[in-house]
């Protein structure tokens, strides 16, 4: 099925920002990327999903492997005690979950990056690690060289700009991966962070939706 994801500003980084634009995705791979008008009276029959702010391609986590292996994920059931951040160092250490509850940790941590945004995650990761990972989707790639905090879901927090976060620009027969923010433009979402994010597409299919 066609599905047109349109926004007020479509950023495809790599070419020129489309007002009122739309990705035009076909599977699991971007069939058009330009105004919505255009495309939607070229394909009458794609359903339409509408965002608010800006759509982008999917975001880049360096940090995955130290999210997922050195950081612990609360339980919302646990956030009156532990809050809602990823727990490491002493307090994770203090803590010293048990391999049950890692695993745990490690799903709700890959759910947390979607609701960033995040379609790329950086590895390598252990096998029962990687499991949830392919399960989640998420796709592995090198982490290559970070800055900021570790325990940190915001792709931006390492503040590098929206060409230097993203996996790659949004490219007609690339795949279909990409993301919502309810902020107006890329300077606004820089300082914002990924925290905005309001729909995460990965692969064509509708990974997240805040609700």
């Amino acid at each position: 099925m066609l599905t047109l994801h349109t926004a007020p500003l479509v950023l495809p980084v790599g070419a020129e920002p489309v007002p009122d634009g739309a990705v035009l995705v076909d599977g699991d791979r971007v069939a058009a990327v330009g105004p919505y008008e255009k495309l939607a009276a070229a394909h009458p029959g794609a359903r339409t999903r509408r965002w608010p702010g800006v759509l982008t391609p999917g975001l880049r986590q360096l940090h995955g492997r130290w999210l997922l292996t050195r950081c612990y994920h609360p339980d919302p059931r646990e956030a009156d005690e532990l809050g809602t951040a990823p727990i490491s160092g002493p307090a994770l250490d203090e803590l010293a979950p048990d391999t049950a509850r890692m695993a745990g940790s490690v799903r709700r941590g890959l759910q947390r990056m979607l609701a960033h945004g995040t379609t790329h995650v950086g590895g390598p990761f252990p096998d029962a690690v990687r499991q949830s990972v392919v399960r989640s989707g998420l796709r592995e790639v090198p982490a290559g060289p970070s800055t900021a905090d570790p325990a940190h879901l915001d792709p931006f927090a390492d503040g590098h700009g929206l060409p230097h976060t993203v996996h790659g620009p949004l490219t007609v027969g690339g795949p279909a991966d990409l993301a919502a923010f309810d902020v107006p433009d890329a300077d606004a979402l820089t300082a914002e962070g990924a925290g905005t994010c309001v729909a995460t597409v990965l692969g064509g299919r509708l990974v997240y939706r805040r609700r």
